[in-house]
């Protein structure tokens, strides 16, 4: 007899893989449609900008967890702006996510890149990616390069004094605030000291120069003389900023501490006279009083003497040593 089940068998065992084939061509249309749904703008975006970020690259950056739309975004910009290109920090798609992952502010540095394209400040993309990596504003360093910004000195918000205080030769105390404009210098952003360092050196420098004077009044006449000397000692050394200008804002005339030191010397001195003065006067006292004693010492031996002389002269008459004048003369 014919046996039907291997036909049956061998047709459902067919009809399995051809539902199998279809699942399998159907999750893969699905894949292809969700990634050409989620991935396919971004890509074409990038296409028409000439970026050159391809689908592949793409979804690597969703498998790497990088932010895909502000990577094409970055490298739009950086195409467009013409600094994408050069030749010896050439920025790459690679290159932008290594930023990324590192923690960088990638849009930041874009834009700090074309300002500093925009005004001809030589700046690559490795030296803002570590300017931005160590925790400065890149950008904000290119605009204050642009454009010099002014630092009040004392800063009157870390400042519990509103100006500096110094003194001149003569002993007039001078109050001085001054402003100082400064510009990033790109080169020493890294390392170089803050704003902090130039405002107290600044504010060392214009003592010492004050202190320097002979008289308050030669400060008064020529306060330019105080910015000269100031900008001659290279106080932007090592620092993020190089000074661009000092100008002596406000000065005025404070107190005469030379006169007062002058006047509280004089009275130290005439206390210290005082008290020597005394010393003496105490000293005269006490010899004075030494003296009067030694007097009445002298006056109680007299006495002592006198009251023996009557001693003496009854022992004599006793002893018949002393006779009294009438018997002298009967005698004779």
């Amino acid at each position: 007899m014919f046996d039907y089940s291997l036909p049956l068998a061998a047709g459902a065992a067919s009809l399995l893989a051809g539902l199998a084939a279809v699942v399998i061509v159907g999750l893969f249309v699905v894949v292809l449609v969700t990634i050409g749904l989620f991935y396919f703008p971004i890509w074409f975006q990038a296409y028409m900008s000439n970026a050159r970020v391809s689908l592949p690259s793409l979804i690597g950056m969703s498998l790497r967890q990088v932010h895909t739309r502000l990577i094409v975004n970055a490298k739009i910009m950086a195409i467009q702006s013409s600094i994408a290109d050069n030749p010896a920090a050439p920025i790459t798609t690679q290159r932008l996510e290594a930023h990324y992952l590192a923690g960088g502010n990638v849009l930041h540095v874009i834009r700090a890149l074309i300002a500093a394209h925009r005004a001809d400040i030589d700046l690559d993309f490795d030296r803002a990616a570590a300017i931005d990596l160590a925790g400065r504003d890149v950008l904000d360093a290119v605009q204050t390069s642009v454009n010099p910004k002014v630092i009040d000195c004392p800063n009157p918000a870390k400042s519990a004094k509103p100006t500096l205080s110094a003194i001149a030769k003569n002993g007039v105390e001078l109050r001085i605030r001054a402003r100082v404009t400064v510009r990033t210098n790109i080169a020493q952003l890294i390392g170089g000291a803050t704003e902090e360092t130039i405002v107290a050196r600044v504010g060392e420098g214009i003592i010492t120069s004050i202190g320097s004077a002979g008289s308050h009044l030669e400060v008064m006449e020529n306060p330019d003389r105080i910015s000269k000397a100031v900008l001659s000692r290279g106080l932007d050394a090592q620092t993020a900023f190089e000074i661009v200008s000092i100008d002596i804002a406000d000065i005025d005339v404070g107190e005469n501490i030379g006169a007062r030191l002058q006047a509280d010397q004089a009275e130290a001195d005439t206390r210290v006279a005082q008290a020597k003065a005394e010393v003496r006067r105490a000293i005269a006292v006490a010899n004075e009083q030494e003296m009067k004693a030694d007097v009445a010492k002298q006056r109680a031996s007299v006495l002592l003497a006198e009251a023996e002389v009557p001693k003496a002269m009854a022992a004599a008459f006793r002893a018949g040593r002393l006779h009294s004048a009438s018997g002298q003369e009967n005698g004779r």
